[in-house]
């Protein structure tokens, strides 16, 4: 929790000004109890209505000042919580954007949206408390110690007995607590998960039937953390009964001792009314106390979860001093590549080694799991390689910033997303200043112009979430159309033809090698009729190169690329 108060630095004022109100609220608090003994012993004792009505007074001017204090301190407290974590919020945000996939595929995505949300939320209820009541409660229990001893020092043996016991049950209760509210937020996060996964595969599990297994599988996750939340609000449901009884206890031996002390002429009416209500502000510090142990060990478990994100360092980061190609061409370069998935028993790739050189089609084909978008996912640098090269226009791309990388490249993923907003904005994701010519030649390009022009409102249509109001080819064709726009230098297709029709297919292929003549140009694609004319094919099995070469050659010189075209295509087509 300390480590995150540093996002608290630019509300230092509204922090001192949050304090010195409830510092003025608190003292406010001290005082009356003892304008009202004098009036209880002078006014009404002596009769002395003047008395009576100025010290009212006095007593009136204090309850506005500390209300109108606490107002204050409720306002400011507020807006310097929500501030606090609004900016963790957008530190967060900024951290995981800069994570690399490893990151997400350790932390997991339904856990970054939960200590975004949740935890957050958690740490900024904990901070508006902790401000509310740090100075007030120490103020109020140490000054009402003080005032109820100089009222009667013998009267005041009672907390010796009632304190230590009401603070042993608080420590207990804490005790019991902090470990609960630890598990219960890893069960948040299981929840989550579940339902995260269970919404955005709602079509797969009703075409297997497996509504009914998704739903027990909620159920225990739900029933799980029920289960564990019901276990720490029994125990503080229980610590407040509690804790107020043993005020009430405590209220019960000051009225019986304090009667002695009256009868005996050794205390006087108003001064025991004044300690009664000075033990009970000493017992509400202590409450605020409990309060605060309650809420800042489910704080403190929000806060290590967040910092664990912001502490996190991506394991793909720029280089300190990084390289300039100093020239744009696109050439890109496998030199003796492997790559392992973290955890992962055997690479997914090894010991790959070819070239694609501008103004060609270099496609990658090979069985499923063979490595193929493992492959193109390592130009970019979404993973790091393990042993080896990548290399674009002569450069080490780990000796490259991100930035300058991923600016030479239009990339088309395996699984086409569309964002929610307009056609337009789609396209322009790339490039924010794309005209409209730009945009109409990537539609065309793409074959997906007629479509669009069909649509309601043209490039103004707008996109719901995911892309649900357009179908997979659609949604193909305008992700395809999004990296035309930004006429790199190095084009990867990562198997972005698949949900195309074969005549969309053929001419899309056509005008791409016409338009992307001087690009390079990588295809992964499990159809042998999109890539039979590339100008080069590497074939994997296995995550090892089987053949690089033409189609022709590799008919005659790669078993494994001619079982591929073979299980695909008839003698005749092959001709």
């Amino acid at each position: 929790m300390l480590k995150l108060l540093r996002f608290l630095r630019p509300y230092t004022g509204l922090v001192l000004l949050v304090l010195t109100l409830t510092s003025f609220q608190a003292i406010s608090q001290l005082y009356l109890p003892t304008l009202m003994a004098d009036i209880v012993d002078i006014g009404i004792v002596q009769g002395d209505v003047s008395y009576i009505l100025r010290t009212g007074g006095w007593m009136l001017s204090i309850a506005l000042v500390g209300s109108a204090c606490m107002i204050l301190a409720g306002f400011f407290s507020s807006k310097a919580g929500v501030g606090f974590g609004r900016d963790i919020r957008g530190s967060i945000f900024r951290r995981v954007e800069r994570f690399s996939l490893q990151e997400f595929d350790t932390v997991g995505t339904a856990s970054l949206i939960t200590r975004t949300t949740n935890d957050v939320t958690q740490i900024q209820q904990v901070t508006v408390v902790i401000l509310r009541m740090m100075v007030m409660a120490p103020i109020m229990a140490v000054g009402g110690v003080v005032m109820a001893v100089s009222k009667d020092a013998r009267l005041a043996l009672v907390f010796v007995v009632s304190l230590p016991l009401l603070s042993a049950f608080i420590l207990f209760v804490a005790a019991k607590g902090i470990p609960l509210f630890h598990s219960m937020q890893k069960k948040l996060d299981r929840l989550n998960k579940v339902l995260r996964e269970r919404l955005s595969g709602i079509r797969v599990v009703r075409a297997f039937n497996r509504s009914e297994y998704e739903q027990a599988r909620y159920e225990k996750a739900n029933r799980d953390m029920t289960e564990t939340a019901i276990k720490v609000n029994r125990i503080m449901a229980s610590a407040f009964p509690v804790l107020m009884l043993m005020m009430n206890l405590t209220a019960v031996a000051l009225v019986w001792f304090g009667a002695v002390r009256i009868d005996s002429g050794a205390m006087q009416v108003g001064d025991l009314m004044a300690f009664i209500q000075y033990a009970m502000q000493i017992m509400f510090s202590l409450l605020i106390a409990a309060m605060m142990i309650v809420m800042i060990p489910r704080g403190s478990a929000s806060a290590k979860r967040v910092n664990e994100v912001l502490e996190m360092r991506p394991t793909i980061d720029d280089p300190e001093s990084p390289r300039e190609t100093g020239r744009r061409s696109g050439f890109v370069e496998f030199d003796n590549v492997t790559f392992a998935y973290p955890g992962a028993e055997e690479p997914a790739v090894r010991n790959v080694t070819f070239k694609a050189a501008p103004g060609e089609i270099t496609a990658i084909v090979g069985g499923t799991g063979s490595g193929k978008t493992t492959l193109v996912n390592l130009i970019p640098r979404f993973y790091d390689v393990d042993s080896g090269r990548v290399l674009v226009d002569g450069v080490d791309v780990r000796e490259l910033t991100q930035e300058d990388l991923r600016r030479r490249i239009g990339y088309v993923p395996q699984q086409a997303v569309l964002f929610s907003g307009s056609v337009k904005d789609n396209l322009r994701y790339g490039k924010r200043d794309a005209n409209a010519e730009e945009l109409r030649r990537a539609l065309s390009i793409a074959q997906a112009d007629e479509f669009v022009d069909a649509m309601s409102d043209g490039l103004e249509t707008q996109i719901s979430q995911a892309g649900a109001n357009v179908s997979g080819g659609q949604k193909q064709r305008l992700s395809i159309a999004r990296a035309l726009v930004r006429r790199p230098e190095i084009y990867i297709f990562d198997d972005s033809f698949s949900a195309l029709d074969f005549k969309t297919d053929a001419k899309l292929r056509a005008t791409l090698r016409k338009e992307l003549s001087e690009a390079t140009v990588l295809i992964v694609a499990q159809r042998v009729a999109t890539i039979m004319r590339a100008d080069r094919i590497v074939v994997l099995e296995e995550g090892v190169v089987r053949g690089i070469g033409t189609h022709a050659e590799l008919m005659e010189a790669c078993e494994v690329y001619r079982q591929i075209v073979l299980s695909q295509l008839s003698m005749e087509e092959i001709a």
